[in-house]
């Protein structure tokens, strides 16, 4: 399977679930965005990283690293490799240097050990073709507000009641607002319809 290069581009609370974060990975040369919805510890070693802010303590993936080391094994990739039933599934792939293991972990946790390894993070092209978000360069002012569906429902629900052709001008809206949790859900509405 072609694997594709994704780097993180951003990190930020979730609009939709409290407590939350949505963590954006995009593709290297490209403009497809993968958004997961990651818990908030996991956010906050992400973020320590990349801030490059040394805690008092070690933190878990800390721990996983220094542990890893004394048995002279490092990381070599993270592969964020599987989508079911909307639930993202990673691989941290580890060697000490005669023989390569492949570990199974969320990708928050597979991510936040990848980043304290200075390790590539990629994804198979057909999990980005399937969960990928195309972000648009352009905007147009036609296109429709998502605001104006009644707030007593649900995002989710909300979109159950526009037709496919107003979810894919909604989903075009979030993306050129760089709103990548709601155009993942959009996503997934449109994608539950084919």
């Amino acid at each position: 399977m072609e694997k594709i290069k994704l780097e993180i581009l951003g990190l930020s609370p979730s609009q939709s679930q409290t407590g939350s974060f949505a963590l954006i990975l995009g593709e290297e040369f490209g403009n497809r965005r993968l958004p997961i919805i990651i818990g908030m510890f996991e956010a906050q070693a992400i973020a320590i990283e990349i801030e490059k802010i040394t805690p008092n303590r070690p933190m878990t993936h800390d721990l996983f690293k220094s542990f890893a080391q004394g048995f002279h094994y490092k990381v070599t990739e993270i592969v964020i490799s599987d989508l079911r039933e909307g639930i993202f599934f990673a691989q941290i792939v580890c060697t000490d240097g005669l023989k390569e293991r492949v570990v199974d972990a969320r990708p928050s946790d597979a991510i936040a050990i990848g980043l304290r390894f200075n390790v590539p993070i990629y994804t198979y092209e057909n999990l980005l073709s399937e969960a990928g978000i195309v972000a648009n360069e352009g905007s147009t002012s036609d296109k429709p507000e998502t605001s104006t569906v009644s707030a007593a429902k649900s995002f989710p629900d909300q979109l159950k009641d526009n037709s496919t052709e107003d979810l894919q001008k909604m989903l075009d809206q979030a993306l050129t607002n760089e709103e990548y949790e709601k155009a993942a859900q959009i996503r997934d509405e449109i994608s539950r319809r084919n």
